[in-house]
């Protein structure tokens, strides 16, 4: 049997695992290359479903996956591979077989996870993309699940950096979840990888998310949590982080603020608390290739620098704090009418300083 129908065979095969392939590649660890490994793999103790697929794999299912390899549509990276991701072979439950669309080559790179809120705040989405960006600046990888929000936040930071990203998908890579994240999914191809464990074909189940979720934890340096409600997936990830060991940390909020519930429920079960982006590469001795500058917080619009606002503005803004808050909150704490808070506000999000939020709120941004 040809290695690359072999490995084809392999990457499809219902509970096989990492631990699986090492043990049978024996000592040399050699790429499952040779006519003699499946063999050595089936005398092995394996889960009955994995092994009446090796014996009675579809060869059809196959041969179809082989042309999308042939078409560069994507590859396949065995744990015995050097392009598999160091970090996850220690992993008990670390897959076989991952396939990669892109660079296979940055999975072996020093990365962070981050992750959080699919509907966050206009600043907490703004912070994600700060701090990929200056960590992506840096030469650190940033990875995510592909899903709104914060995870999308911090991969398109991440790629305007320059950096590189890298998306655990919970689809096949012959499909984009969420299908709006089309062109985002390319970009990362383009600069970095899309991984999957799933085969291609295979739609977003929902048993499909915690495993997707298991893999985040599992293969970054260490994670970031940014905005999550309480019971949200990336405390979720955090937590199994922590269970591997991996450094966790998370960016604090106000204690009145939903979004940032499980971001200091984390603070204060021992996640190292950030504020910026040198927080995180002092914390993980991180060698930088560039100097980052001393806040991850973004410069001022220039609007708002060659026009600054008057004192009744300023006032406003320190009314708003910075969690979403409401005009009758505002018009309560500042004492002025309902109609006046809202001309304001107005002007505020022209100039950059507020922005929108659902349900009717606002949320200060600088």
């Amino acid at each position: 049997m040809e290695p690359a129908r072999l490995l084809a065979i392999l990457a499809r095969t219902p509970g096989l695992m990492a631990r699986h392939l090492i043990a049978a590649a024996g000592p040399s660890g050699a790429e499952p290359i040779s006519a003699e490994f499946l063999p050595r793999l089936l005398a092995a103790s394996l889960p009955r479903q994995t092994r009446v697929w090796l014996e009675r794999h579809d060869e059809r299912l196959i041969d179809a996956d082989l042309r999308l390899i042939e078409a560069d549509r994507f590859r396949i990276v065995s744990c015995l591979d050097s392009a598999y991701p160091p970090t996850l072979i220690s992993w008990a439950a670390a897959p076989a077989c991952l396939y990669v669309a892109g660079d296979p080559q940055v999975l072996g790179r020093p990365a962070l996870t981050i992750v959080g809120a699919r509907q966050p705040s206009a600043a907490g989405r703004q912070t994600a993309c700060d701090f990929a960006a200056e960590l992506a600046r840096a030469g650190l990888g940033i990875s995510g699940g592909l899903a709104e929000g914060i995870d999308a936040a911090a991969q398109e930071g991440a790629l305007a950096a320059g950096g590189h990203t890298i998306a655990v998908c919970t689809t096949g890579l012959d499909r984009v979840y969420p299908p709006q994240h089309a062109r985002l999914a390319a970009r990362i191809s383009a600069q970095g990888c899309l991984v999957s464990p799933f085969p291609p074909g295979a739609p977003p189940r929902r048993h499909h998310f915690p495993l997707r979720n298991r893999l985040l934890s599992a293969l970054g340096t260490a994670v970031l949590l940014v905005e999550a409600a309480e019971g949200s997936g990336g405390f979720s990830i955090a937590a199994q982080a922590r269970g591997l060991e991996r450094r966790v940390f998370a960016v604090p909020g106000s204690i009145r603020d939903p979004l940032a519930q499980d971001c200091n429920r984390l603070i204060r079960a021992g996640a190292r608390l950030v504020q910026q982006s040198r927080d995180i590469l002092d914390d993980l001795n991180f060698v930088d290739n560039q100097m980052l500058s001393d806040s991850s917080t973004p410069s001022p619009a220039p609007a708002s620098e060659s026009s600054p606002l008057d004192n009744k503005y300023e006032m406003l803004l320190d009314a708003a704090g910075f969690e979403p808050v409401d005009i009758d909150v505002l018009a309560l704490r500042t004492g002025w009418s309902g109609h006046v808070v809202a001309s304001m506000l107005l002007l505020l999000e022209l100039r950059g300083r507020i922005a929108p939020q659902p349900g009717g709120r606002f949320c200060r941004l600088s």
